[in-house]
């Protein structure tokens, strides 16, 4: 019996464009393909294990081209609209009261702050949850396997008796591996406002 979902946030609530951003930012840096070492700045960012200065001043050396306004606009790219439904979907999962609810998301200072001034709901999008972790807040991040553990340990949660939804296959493998129902959205084609219909087996 599923008593806990927990929802990842990109491509969940917010929509993301993947492909979009990272075309974008190669052809903004006019490089190929990331640097191991930006992949790596990029990790520490998100795990909050280095400050947005710390992050803006390594790529400002690397790309001293681009001022630090326009590093931050290639870095947000990816960020797009919430369709207002998924919140209403949301609402009425914290009225029903059935389930606990969990947001677990990898991401960054920076991108909360995008969300905050142009998501004018963000506030009350949090407050629907039971519990909201960012990975920069607890400097962890999926697909780890402690981040889920983190979670599980924190609220005394049974693995199979939480529903985990996220857009990512590796985070997707490793919640499986621990034992939680999933879904691996496809943003593409589902939406998570049909969760009860396209997962109604999980929640008879």
């Amino acid at each position: 019996m599923i008593k806990t979902i927990i929802f990842d946030f990109g491509n969940v609530f917010i929509n993301l464009d993947l492909d979009g951003h990272m075309q974008h930012a190669l052809k903004s840096y006019e490089i190929d393909a990331f640097s191991k070492e930006m992949i790596a700045f990029n990790s520490f960012y998100e795990q909050g294990l280095i400050t947005t200065d710390e992050f803006l001043e390594f790529y400002t050396e690397n790309f001293p081209k681009l001022s630090t306004d326009k590093l931050i606009d290639i870095w947000n790219f990816m960020l797009k609209d919430f369709p207002v439904q998924r919140l209403d979907f949301l609402k009425q999962l914290k009225l029903d009261s059935k389930y606990k609810l969990i947001l677990l998301s990898n991401t960054n200072e920076l991108h909360i702050n995008w969300i905050k001034k142009h998501i004018l709901f963000y506030e009350t999008f949090k407050n629907y949850f039971d519990a909201f972790y960012l990975s920069h807040e607890i400097h962890l991040r999926k697909p780890n396997q402690d981040i889920f553990k983190h979670v599980l340990s924190e609220h005394k949660l049974k693995a199979n008796e939480c529903f985990f939804i996220d857009d990512n296959t590796d985070n997707i493998d490793t919640a499986k591996d621990l034992g939680l129902n999933v879904w691996n959205i496809d943003p593409k084609t589902e939406d998570i406002v049909d969760l009860f219909s396209i997962k109604k087996t999980y929640f008879d």
